[in-house]
C-alpha cells in the first residue's frame, strides 16, 4: 500500500511539472512575440493582412482570394448560404459575393478555410477529435453571436460572428502545442486546467498580433468573465458571454436557466429565462444555417 501511494504522488508530481514545463514553454513563446499556428495557410495571412489595413480595396481582396481555390470555393459558398443570401439570388463571381458579405464575414470565411487546413494536418495526428469538438463550439458560438447581436443589440452582427468564431483560438493554440509534450495528451485533467488559466490571455495576445479591433480582442479576453459590469449598454464581450453559455447548454436549457442567474450580461441584453429558451427553440435553424455556411 505505501509502495503504490509513493508511485501515485510520484506520477502527480511528474505529471505537475511536465504541466509546469508546457506552461513555461508557452509563456517563452508569448514574451517573445513567437505567436504563430502551424498550418496556417499563407493566403488565410494575406487575407487578414490586406483587410486589416483601411487602403486595401475589394480588387486586391478579390486577387488574394483568387489565388486559392479553395478559399475562394469557400467564400463563394459562404455567400450563396442560406444564411447568408436572402435574396435567393446565386452569385458566381467573387468579386460580387465579397461586396455582399462584407469584409467581416470575408474574415470569416479566411478563417474557417484556415481551421480545417489546420485539422487536416499531418502534424496534428491524435488531436482529431478535439480540434474537431472545438471547431464545433466555435461554429455554435459564432452563430449564437450573430444571432443575438442582430436581434437584441445594435451591435454589427458580422464583428460579433468574427468574435464568436475566434473565441477558442487561445484553445487552438494550445492544442497545437501540445505534440511537444505527448504525455499531455493522456492527462486531460492538467490539459483542461491549462486551458482554462490561459486560453483568454493567449487568444488576447494573438488577436493583438494580428491588429484586429480593440474591442473585438478585449471581448475574447473577457468571454469568462460572468462577474463583469460597466454602465451602458450591450458591448461585443456581454454578446460573447452569453453566447458561450447558450452554446454550452444547447442541449439542456434548463441548466441554462439555473447557470444565466446573476450572469450581468444577459440582464444588458434583455434576456431572461423565458427569452433564452425562447431563442433556442426559434433559432436552431438560424443557428443550423450559419454553422453549416463555415462548412460544419
Amino acid at each position: 500500500m505505501e509502495a503504490a501511494r509513493r508511485g501515485a504522488e510520484a506520477g502527480a508530481q511528474s505529471q505537475h511539472a511536465l504541466a509546469f514545463e508546457f506552461v513555461a514553454a508557452l509563456a517563452s513563446e508569448l514574451s517573445g512575440g513567437k505567436i504563430d499556428l502551424p498550418s496556417f495557410p499563407d493566403v488565410a495571412i494575406r487575407v487578414r493582412r490586406a483587410l486589416g489595413d483601411d487602403k486595401t480595396t475589394i480588387d486586391q481582396i478579390v486577387r488574394i482570394v483568387g489565388s486559392e481555390p479553395a478559399l475562394a470555393a469557400r467564400l463563394l459558398k459562404m455567400s450563396n448560404s442560406a444564411a447568408l443570401n436572402r435574396s435567393g439570388r446565386q452569385v458566381t463571381e467573387l468579386r460580387t459575393a465579397i461586396a455582399r458579405m462584407g469584409y467581416n464575414m470575408v474574415r470569416s470565411a479566411a478563417i474557417s478555410f484556415a481551421m480545417a487546413q489546420i485539422r487536416a494536418s499531418s502534424g496534428l495526428k491524435g488531436l482529431e477529435k478535439p480540434l474537431d469538438a472545438l471547431w464545433r463550439t466555435s461554429t455554435y458560438v459564432a452563430a449564437f453571436c450573430y444571432v443575438l447581436a442582430k436581434n437584441h443589440t445594435g451591435r454589427n452582427p458580422d464583428e460579433s460572428f468574427l468574435a464568436g468564431l475566434l473565441h477558442g483560438v487561445g484553445r487552438l493554440y494550445i492544442l497545437t502545442r501540445t505534440p511537444r509534450f505527448p504525455a499531455l495528451l493522456g492527462d486531460a485533467a492538467s490539459l483542461d486546467e491549462i486551458m482554462r488559466n490561459w486560453h483568454a490571455n493567449i487568444a488576447k495576445a494573438i488577436l493583438e498580433n494580428w491588429e484586429l479591433s480593440e474591442e473585438l480582442v478585449q471581448a475574447v479576453a473577457d468571454q469568462d468573465d460572468i462577474s463583469r459590469e460597466h454602465d451602458g449598454a450591450a458591448d461585443l464581450a456581454d454578446i460573447l458571454v452569453c453566447a458561450n453559455m447558450m452554446a454550452a447548454y444547447l442541449e439542456t436549457p434548463a441548466d441554462l436557466v439555473l447557470n444565466m442567474s446573476g450572469v450581468s450580461s444577459f440582464r444588458r441584453l434583455g434576456l431572461d429565462a423565458a427569452n433564452c429558451s425562447k431563442i433556442l427553440a426559434e433559432s436552431r435553424d438560424e443557428i443550423e444555417a450559419l454553422r453549416q455556411a463555415l462548412g460544419s
